[in-house]
């Protein structure tokens, strides 16, 4: 069974509208200058890296509807997602999803397939297999914007990134709905760091009683 662990689990959170899919594929020449800033950023990502995203949530009048902070610790493929009741492991085979207010973990298997929106290491490593890269332009502070446009169909139409041009640093993302409404991720305290294996595995001892459902 397909894993569902940050397109189900996210989902609430990130307040991504599960309408029908709106045909919408990309493709054209690679850009160049695009595969260069985004090659980098995912160099950055080499490693065991941890970050903050601070999200926000728009309507489509812009007004903002919800925030949430999600915590990362990756190393590909292997990662760790804290988000408020949510908190997600993964060691490279596996996925539990625990729900800390449902007393609840469901465990799965990792599918590459899966939506890797909410996870900006995954997304970087694996952009030119689901997206058609697009420079924009450079801000004069040295910003790059790139636009990520999905080859299959998507509830949204692009993914727009925000790249330290020299450093290859990710400070941000916006997600840019069909229905005009918008969710915006900004990367903060991006630093290297070290991991052990525990840390992507779920430890069952450390929640008594809690139920576990095992859809492997």
């Amino acid at each position: 069974m397909k894993h569902i662990v940050f397109l189900i689990s996210l989902v609430v959170l990130f307040s991504t509208q599960a309408a029908a899919q709106i045909t919408h594929t990309s493709s054209g020449a690679t850009d160049q200058a695009a595969n260069t800033v985004l090659k980098k950023a995912a160099n950055k990502m080499s490693g065991t890296v941890s970050f903050t995203i601070s999200l926000v949530s728009y309507d489509s009048n812009k007004k903002e509807t919800m925030k949430q902070k999600v915590t990362v610790l990756y190393y590909s493929p292997r990662y760790r997602v804290r988000a408020g009741e949510i908190e997600l492991y993964c060691d490279g085979k596996s996925v539990w999803q625990l729900n800390k207010s449902a007393r609840e973990v469901v465990v799965t298997n990792l599918s590459d397939g899966d939506d890797d929106i909410t996870n900006p290491a995954k997304l970087l490593k694996n952009y030119s297999k689901n997206y058609k890269a697009k420079f924009i332009r450079e801000e004069q502070d040295g910003t790059a914007i790139i636009d990520l446009q999905p080859h299959k169909s998507k509830s949204y139409h692009k993914i727009r990134l925000f790249i330290d041009a020299k450093t290859g640093l990710l400070k941000k993302m916006e997600q840019h709905n069909f229905d005009s409404s918008r969710s915006e991720y900004k990367i903060s305290n991006f630093k290297n760091t070290t991991a052990s294996d525990t840390d992507f595995v779920f430890d069952a001892k450390s929640y008594p009683g809690i139920e576990v459902v095992d859809m492997r």
